[in-house]
């Protein structure tokens, strides 16, 4: 019974490939081919597992498995996305559904935000990555979290067991080969109850981020981005009019967005709509007084792209020897109707590929940088080195862009899994992409129309203000914990918007309270002295103290 449950008391150990499974006896327990080692204390689980064969052996996940039995009253369940994206939310064991349950999309979409692409297999199977917390409403809440997640991704499920409901703790590795006689130490658990979920996924936060040497201390970053209003049609005369109004603006950075490239991949090389080299723009930007920002989606590229042409090798595969796809946008075009191919950063000559992009950027005056659709590594495929977890795949490209990057380059993960970005960004998208409409699904209006929604089932993962918004509020916890959390820019301007005066001002004054940005993203000609006043008072909120620590109301 829930009730009584004051800790993490697994019974059992169960295995993929294969779902073999044992109960949990002595410390050091032989399961198939592998040797697991469970060391429980006082709120914390530590375990690792070996291969004890003489040939390597693939490894899907290994998950601790605990009965619950049939808890009297609903049980509820805080439901963590994998990625920035990814929806946060609670759901009632048995009422609400996973959303790939029974979905019409392909697998490969749901590894975007899920540790485990493959569908659940029952309706009443739920899951959460990284962390959750459980209840019984009304009751005393069981935080259970991963210390971390750079080796491996870790998942907690509920689902119907043979003897009632089934609580399974599992660590996903995602096929990574284990060498024979090699053991792997698995991420701690920790676990922890009480009355207060704001408070045990605080306490969970902090200790993963002290382990993980988090990159927490920035200052608020305040500036103009270019996105939220001219998309992927950006030009330099766009950049160029807002750069010269920003100094009007109490802004620190100034950030060109997508749209500035010649293709997806070629990132030092402008487009047809910028005459001016990248570098000249990062000058005239720094002699403004502020500090250049650029977009980047490193780990994709087009297939028109000069990296796929001369370097088909450093791409990802399939089973069929065809390039893995890590995301498909029509707007990006490419060559292939917005089909993007995964880089494989498990190859040293990626990863120096990606180091000398990065230190280039950084030449060149970019010391911002926003690191987008990050997730594309962890796409299933044939990898270079196929003892790397999909974790640990995001991870090394990571730290490659961080090393060409240097330590005082301020990056901003986005489309990224979370927990394997902790110590190595400074800030993190903890929401789906802002919009200037409220909801995914509206109406053509003021030139703007954002269509029925084309992902049933991922909604909350989709472009929209009332996303953001609920993301940004149930993500607090992480701020300052894990970096700074990015809730998406504000918009105030009053045309070429969908939301109403209402709308604008619960969204700006959500963004001040989560207290790590205020980065304007609208046309700055459309914003007179309404605006201004505004941003003021918004920076304000963001700079005091309740501000900076993300704990306004």
């Amino acid at each position: 019974m829930l009730e009584a449950l004051i800790g993490l008391q697994p019974t059992h150990l169960r295995l993929e490939p294969g779902g073999a499974e044992c109960p949990i006896g002595a410390s050091v327990q032989r399961l198939g081919d592998f040797e697991i080692r469970v060391d429980e204390s006082p709120g914390r689980l530590r375990w690792s597992i070996r291969n004890t064969t003489t040939e390597a052996r693939r490894l899907r996940s290994i998950a601790l498995v605990q009965n619950l039995g049939q808890p009297r009253g609903p049980l509820e369940m805080l439901r963590n996305g994998l990625q920035s994206w990814s929806a946060i939310d609670v759901i009632t064991f048995g009422e609400g559904r996973d959303p790939s349950w029974q979905s019409p999309l392909p697998e490969a979409f749901h590894a975007a935000h899920n540790a485990d692409e493959r569908m659940v297999s029952q309706a009443n199977e739920i899951r959460s990555e990284g962390v959750t917390l459980l209840r019984r409403r009304g009751g005393p809440e069981l935080l259970i979290g991963f210390a971390g997640g750079t080796r491996h991704d870790g998942t907690i499920r509920l689902r119907e067991g043979s003897r009632g409901v089934e609580l399974v703790v599992e660590a996903f590795l995602g096929e990574a080969l284990l060498e024979p006689g090699v053991e792997v130490g698995l991420h701690d658990i920790l676990h922890a109850s009480g009355d207060s979920g704001d408070t045990l996924l605080a306490t969970w936060a902090d200790e993963v981020g002290r382990a993980g040497e988090a990159r927490a201390s920035a200052d608020l970053i305040t500036g103009w981005c270019s996105w939220y209003h001219y998309f992927a049609d950006v030009t330099e005369a766009d950049i160029r009019s807002n750069l010269a109004l920003a100094r009007d603006w109490p802004f620190d950075v100034f950030q060109i967005d997508d749209g500035y490239q010649r293709t997806i991949g070629d990132w030092l090389v402008p487009g047809e709509r910028f005459q001016s080299p990248i570098a000249k723009l990062g000058a005239d930007i720094r002699a403004t007084g502020m500090r250049p920002g650029i977009w980047l989606a490193p780990f994709l590229v087009a297939p028109d792209s000069v990296v796929t042409r001369e370097h088909p090798e450093w791409l990802a595969r399939d089973s069929n020897n065809n390039f893995v796809i890590g995301m498909i946008h029509p707007v990006w075009g490419g060559g292939l109707d917005g089909l993007m191919f995964t880089l494989d950063t498990t190859r040293a000559d990626v990863q120096e590929h990606l180091e000398s992009t990065a230190r280039a950027m950084v030449s060149m005056g970019y010391d911002y940088l926003k690191l987008d659709f990050t997730y594309a590594p962890r796409m299933p495929g044939i990898y270079a080195d196929p003892s790397q977890t999909p974790a640990q795949r995001i991870r090394a490209g990571y730290d490659a862009i961080r090393r060409g990057a240097g330590e005082k380059t301020f990056l901003l993960g986005c489309g990224a899994p979370l927990l394997a970005c902790v110590g190595v960004v400074d800030g993190m998208r903890i929401g789906a992409d802002v919009s200037p409409t409220w909801e995914v699904d509206v109406p053509k209006r003021d030139g703007l129309s954002y269509g029925p929604s084309q992902l049933p089932g991922y909604e909350a993962t989709q472009p929209s203000t009332a996303n953001a918004l609920a993301q940004t509020l149930r993500r607090r916890f992480m701020h300052r914990r894990l970096w700074l959390n990015d809730p998406d820019c504000l918009m105030l301007r009053r045309s070429h918007t969908s939301l109403s005066e209402e709308q604008i001002r619960t969204w700006a004054e959500a963004v001040a309270s989560s207290g790590g940005f205020c980065v304007l993203s609208d046309d700055l000609a459309l914003l007179g002295d309404r605006e201004h006043s505004e941003f003021e008072a918004l920076l304000a909120t963001a700079q005091s103290r309740e501000g900076r620590e993300g704990t306004c109301v």
